[in-house]
């Protein structure tokens, strides 16, 4: 990669997005009640809120974490190797599970955020499993072809 600054400048929004999110999921419980002051869905429902909201926190963490292990390769230039196929597929499935999750919601409150977030976490876990795919595809060329040379 020729340009490597937005790559670095990526690199550091992760790894801030990674610490912001384990530090939101840990103050949730004070959030929520501050949020319920205003929004009395969030004081009526507020244990299943808080569950709901922590296990999403956990695997949009879980995605982070999987896409700062991808920028490390992206970084060494050699992103074509397998680990990368394997967080892909972590990242969908943590994906479908945000979904799910969301979904559970609608049954508590319907909002169109949650709408907008299923619609999101739906085409990501796709997008993620067809990246996959892509990935595994090309690093059985490279490897086909470090053994040709």
């Amino acid at each position: 990669m020729r340009d490597m600054k937005l790559a670095k400048l990526t690199k550091g929004i992760l790894d801030f997005m990674f610490y912001a999110g384990i530090a939101a999921c840990l103050t949730l419980p004070l959030s929520l009640k501050f949020i319920g002051n205003y929004f009395p869905h969030y004081q009526i429902f507020y244990y299943p809120m808080l569950a709901l909201f922590f296990i999403s926190g956990i695997f949009a963490v879980l995605i982070v974490r999987e896409l700062r292990r991808m920028f490390v390769t992206v970084l060494k230039e050699d992103c074509f190797v397998e680990e990368n196929v394997k967080s892909l597929r972590k990242m969908g499935t943590c994906s479908f599970c945000i979904m799910g999750i969301s979904i559970i919601r609608l049954f508590i409150i319907i909002t169109p955020a949650t709408l907008v977030i299923i619609l999101v976490f739906l085409i990501a876990g796709l997008f993620s499993k067809v990246l996959a795919g892509v990935f595994d595809q090309a690093v059985s060329y490279k490897l086909e072809n470090d053994l040709t040379i």
